[in-house]
């Protein structure tokens, strides 16, 4: 498998867990208009962060059943 075979499957991944990654990192949407500033910004990043881990590894360990 190619390098950038192996990238689009990730990015693949990356998007079809993104509705559930987003449920578990449970953030309130932005307020129209409003701006988060950085510290804001790292504390939501790392929640969704944290929270497609914990979506990966639930999908992975439900397929390999």
């Amino acid at each position: 498998m190619t390098e950038q075979n192996d990238q689009q499957r990730r990015y693949k991944e990356f998007l079809d867990l993104l509705p559930l990654t987003l449920n578990l990192a449970g953030l309130p949407p932005s307020e129209p208009g409003k701006y988060y500033n950085e510290e804001q910004m790292e504390t939501r990043l790392f929640a969704v962060r944290h929270a497609y881990k914990a979506s990966r590894g639930f999908v992975r360990e439900l397929v390999a059943k």
